[in-house]
């Protein structure tokens, strides 16, 4: 079965907390190519250190190659492991 992307956007990415979510993302992505710490291509994603990315303050998010960004140890129920 063929991926419905009009569906998922408009069950999901249409969401307004979701769109807020994003331009977090977004925003400190373009904190980190202001601070020369990244480049397009480059195979790397801003990490935030709380998980949140709404948080874009300097202190809190950090370059990382996008395995070790998009997996992360998980616990026996699953749920993420803290540091």
């Amino acid at each position: 079965m063929a991926r419905n992307y009009r569906k998922e956007y408009d069950n999901y990415h249409s969401k307004s907390s979701q769109k807020k979510r994003r331009a977090g993302r977004n925003k400190s992505r373009r904190i980190m190519v202001r601070a020369g710490k990244a480049k397009k291509g480059d195979g790397k994603d801003v990490a935030h250190k709380d998980n949140n990315p709404l948080n874009a303050n300097v202190k809190n998010i950090r370059m990382e190659y996008r395995k070790s960004n998009r997996s992360y140890p998980r616990t026996k129920t699953s749920r993420r492991k803290r540091a």
